[in-house]
């Protein structure tokens, strides 16, 4: 398992960059604007993060804009953990069988989230290429929200 990165919803872009570029020393990676699900996601690195390896294979921070406006409370501004999986059907197999509820199935072979016990969202994400769709993942519905 890899840590991937952290997400955080933001409200302006241009001032959390200002706070987590120009104040914390951080320096956008990469940004991905998605016309048709309304968002803008910019990916972070810390410069430290940066010395061993390439800015986009170090731990980041996704800052994540949805252009609607929308009221973050009860902590909805924190998004989620995530982690890269080598097998992401084994893990969730394992997890489900250990008591784990698996909030989003990887239907698609790529992407699953789960909650720790204190309700953080964590995404879990299949290493290269995403798995075949298989059973029981491929038609197991959603449970509760991620």
């Amino acid at each position: 398992m890899r840590y991937l990165h952290t997400m955080v919803r933001v409200t302006d872009p241009d001032v959390s960059l200002d706070f987590y570029c120009n104040k914390l020393g951080m320096r956008e990676v990469r940004r991905h604007v998605s016309e048709a699900g309304r968002f803008t996601l910019i990916y972070l690195a810390a410069p430290g993060d940066e010395v061993d390896k390439p800015a986009t294979d170090a731990p980041l921070v996704e800052l994540t804009y949805n252009w609607d406006p929308e009221v973050y409370g009860e902590g909805r501004n924190f998004g989620h953990l995530a982690f890269e999986v080598d097998d992401i059907y084994a893990l969730c197999h394992k997890l489900a069988a250990a008591g784990i509820t698996i909030n989003r199935p990887p239907r698609d072979g790529h992407m699953a989230f789960i909650r720790s016990p204190d309700n953080i969202s964590i995404e879990l994400l299949q290493k290269g290429a995403a798995l075949p769709p298989a059973e029981p993942w491929a038609s197991m519905a959603n449970t509760g929200k991620w």
